[in-house]
């Protein structure tokens, strides 16, 4: 039985599978001689990605370097290729990587013929074949893949006066998918700002500030450029007389600019607004709102956020308002920023005694979501 139960184990270990060979580091060798073991993380452009072993993350210009070689499988993604989800993964060249005189070879595996040789140049992103399969095969829920900040701000003055006011903001946004280098298919976003503050002394009435925004927009797109989008917006501006401004909408949107450092956003739709007053009749408009969004990436992590909107009525032409706003955002210390806006609203037909103009000009500390 023993005799049996031994050569059971041994016919039973002989037919496992042998385990696999421990991956080795990729090199990357530079034209000046120096060479790094580590860990090739991507490639997009003119520049790779790069964990050192030695000096950690790096990012290295193509033209300084001299040859790249990985252990790992990795995915080309040429110039003018459009990747969607569930895009055929036969259709993008992968294999182990090997970059010598500026030419990208890769080997899938040694019995399969290597594709042909591709230009660095012609290259637009290459990553590592586990993250490309994952972004391309995998569906995220709604709840996954957020982006955002959120910034507070205030001031506290006891004296002769009593002054406190508030400030806060939240920015969020979702892009399905959140790689850039795949075609986007929708884009989620949602802003809240407010404004409270009071001053007060004896024997004087309060004297308050109280100024709230809203807004939610949901993107579907055409191509990488082009969408229809439905948007929502709630106003309440004391300073002006306005209670409530409700918008609701849809229109046509045209992403002009994209790259990694810079986004412009032009847009336009048709919309029901109706505004409500504390002492002026409600009003019911048909109008359209016109729009642009920019956002800028500049060095050292300053970040610039602006948006300017006009929305003119067309059953009544003087009812028309406009709204600019602009966001500077500096890095302190890792996701947490001081930053600095200007938040201008226009509005032509507040009940009177009320000022046309609201401006507002906010200092505050930022947090950058994950």
């Amino acid at each position: 039985m023993t005799r049996c139960l031994l050569c059971f184990l041994a016919a039973l270990a002989a037919s496992g599978q042998a385990p696999e060979p421990a991956r080795g580091p990729d090199t990357i060798l530079f034209t000046n001689g120096d060479k790094l073991a580590g860990k090739f993380v991507s490639s997009t452009g003119a520049s790779v990605k790069f964990k050192s072993d030695a000096i950690g993350d790096i990012t290295v210009d193509w033209s300084k370097v001299k040859e790249l070689r990985t252990a790992g499988k990795v995915a080309v993604l040429r110039k003018g290729v459009t990747v969607r989800k569930r895009t055929d993964l036969a259709t993008i060249p992968q294999g182990t990587l090997n970059v010598e005189n500026q030419q990208i070879e890769l080997a899938a595996s040694p019995a399969a013929p290597a594709p042909p040789a591709i230009p660095v140049a012609e290259a637009n992103v290459i990553i590592d074949q586990p993250a490309f399969e994952k972004a391309v095969s995998h569906e995220e829920g709604f709840f996954h893949d957020w982006k955002g900040t959120i910034t507070l701000g205030g001031t506290l003055v006891q004296a002769t006066q009593n002054n406190r006011t508030f400030t806060g903001a939240i920015s969020l946004v979702r892009v399905d998918p959140s790689e850039a280098w795949i075609a986007p298919r929708n884009r989620t976003s949602f802003n809240a700002s407010a404004a409270y503050g009071e001053l007060s002394q004896p024997n004087t009435p309060t004297v308050k500030t109280s100024i709230y925004h809203a807004d939610a927009e949901r993107d579907e797109y055409f191509d990488h450029r082009l969408f229809v989008f439905g948007q929502g917006a709630f106003d309440h501006n004391f300073s002006q007389g306005l209670d409530v401004q409700q918008v609701y909408g849809g229109g046509l949107g045209w992403t002009m600019l994209q790259d990694p450092n810079q986004t412009l956003d032009l847009k336009a739709s048709m919309n029901y607004v109706r505004q409500q007053f504390t002492d002026a009749p409600d009003m019911n408009l048909i109008g359209s709102v016109f729009a642009e969004h920019y956002n800028r990436k500049f060095k050292h992590g300053l970040i610039a956020d602006q948006l300017l909107s006009v929305l003119p009525a067309w059953n009544n032409t003087s009812a028309y308002s406009a709204t600019f706003t602009t966001l500077l955002t500096m890095p302190v210390y890792k996701r947490l920023g001081a930053s600095s806006g200007v938040i201008d609203t226009f509005l032509n037909d507040p009940p009177p005694g009320f000022k046309k103009n609201s401006f507002q000009f906010t200092l505050g500390f930022t947090y950058t979501l994950p």
